[in-house]
């Protein structure tokens, strides 16, 4: 009855694993999208430098937690590769914008003048300045000349023949021209191409990616069970590196938790550079996309945890499956904290994304 199910292997270890690969299929990848939009648009304006310095420390104290803990030596791997890719991306942010350890935000036009009040004078002083004088105009022109141009024939149907009569009827509103709305109805469809092609784009890399993750599993697995020759000495020394693995190392923990802190502080200068700029132009999506599907899948990887007692997975006495548990997510807590923290904080850069949409046309 329960074949396929038996055959697939779909107990809590294997979704773990399948979370697990995916998660890593995404970190892979991760800075990708990014590093290829600062190459196309040749400037990293989007991006916060201290979000990547921030980041960049938070991945070397990862590696030291990771080591420290013992994990597995794929996970020590990855983090060494996130290293790499955040001194890549650090270089590409110096090589477009010059070494600088601070963000700095160039005002928009509309941003740069003033807001008008009810106390500001209609002509400010700078107005005033750029305000022609009379005697300084050199294009001025007398008041007999004036009438003497306004009077010939030729003069009067060149100006009959320029004014638009559009607006001389009070039934018609000022609005724009015919050719202005055309222009702007031809422009609509275009944008929602041009989004909805965005979205296509994102969603089929997703897949490719996830599905990625989960080959590499069955791959995985599939070889592991061809090559399961394994005997009684080998089950005894998976169990103590079973229980090894919920061993705490003080150093190990600390860097961790210093690692969590440091992922959860890196997000809020690139907040709050969005914040400042009204945009999040120059962000490629993907990146934080995948960075968010990466620490989601991680956490429930980590959640997707089988406890393994002393008599072996499935043979506990009552109480001991939740103490190991229990256990277990002490050990992964500082993990747990920085991946779900940076989920949080990777979810408002969406809601920045679709409130500043507009601005950035």
């Amino acid at each position: 009855m329960f074949s396929s199910c038996q055959h697939l292997a779909l107990d809590l270890q294997a979704i773990s694993g399948i979370f697990g690969s995916v998660s890593i299929a995404c970190w892979i990848v991760v800075f990708s999208p990014q590093i290829i939009e600062n190459f196309r648009r040749s400037s990293a304006e989007g991006l916060s430098i201290v979000f990547i310095i921030v980041w960049l420390v938070g991945d070397v104290f990862n590696i030291l937690g990771a080591v420290l803990q013992g994990v597995l030596p794929t996970m020590i791997i990855l983090a060494v590769y996130y290293t790499i890719a955040d001194i890549v991306l650090l270089l590409q942010c110096f090589y477009y914008r010059g070494f600088t350890l601070t963000d700095h935000v160039d005002p928009k036009p509309d941003q740069a003048a003033e807001p008008p009040t009810e106390t500001a004078p209609l002509l400010n002083s700078n107005t005033a300045d750029r305000r022609p004088s009379q005697a300084s105009s050199p294009n001025r022109i007398s008041f007999p000349e004036l009438i003497r141009r306004s009077s010939s024939p030729s003069s009067i149907r060149e100006q009959l023949s320029s004014l638009d009569g559009t607006h001389f009827s009070p039934a018609t509103p000022l609005h724009p021209g015919t050719r202005d709305n055309e222009a702007l109805k031809a422009q609509s469809p275009v944008q929602k191409r041009s989004v909805l092609k965005a979205v296509l784009f994102n969603a089929a890399a997703v897949l490719v990616v996830c599905a990625a993750g989960v080959l590499g599993w069955w791959l995985s697995t599939s070889a592991a069970r061809r090559g399961d020759h394994t005997t009684h000495h080998d089950h005894h020394h998976h169990h103590q590196d079973s229980k090894e693995s919920l061993h705490f190392n003080i150093p190990g923990q600390i860097f961790g938790y210093i690692c969590a802190l440091l992922y959860l502080g890196s997000r809020i200068p690139q907040l709050l550079l969005n914040y400042r700029r009204k945009s999040t132009e120059g962000i490629s999506m993907l990146f934080f996309l995948f960075a968010c599907i990466g620490n989601l899948t991680y956490v429930l990887s980590i959640f997707a945890y089988e406890p393994e007692c002393r008599s072996g997975v499935g043979r506990c006495k009552e109480g001991e499956a939740r103490a190991v548990y229990g256990r277990y997510m002490a050990v992964n807590f500082s993990w747990l904290l920085g991946s779900f923290g940076t989920l949080v904080l990777d979810a408002g850069v969406f809601v920045q994304y679709f409130l500043y949409r507009a601005d950035d046309g």
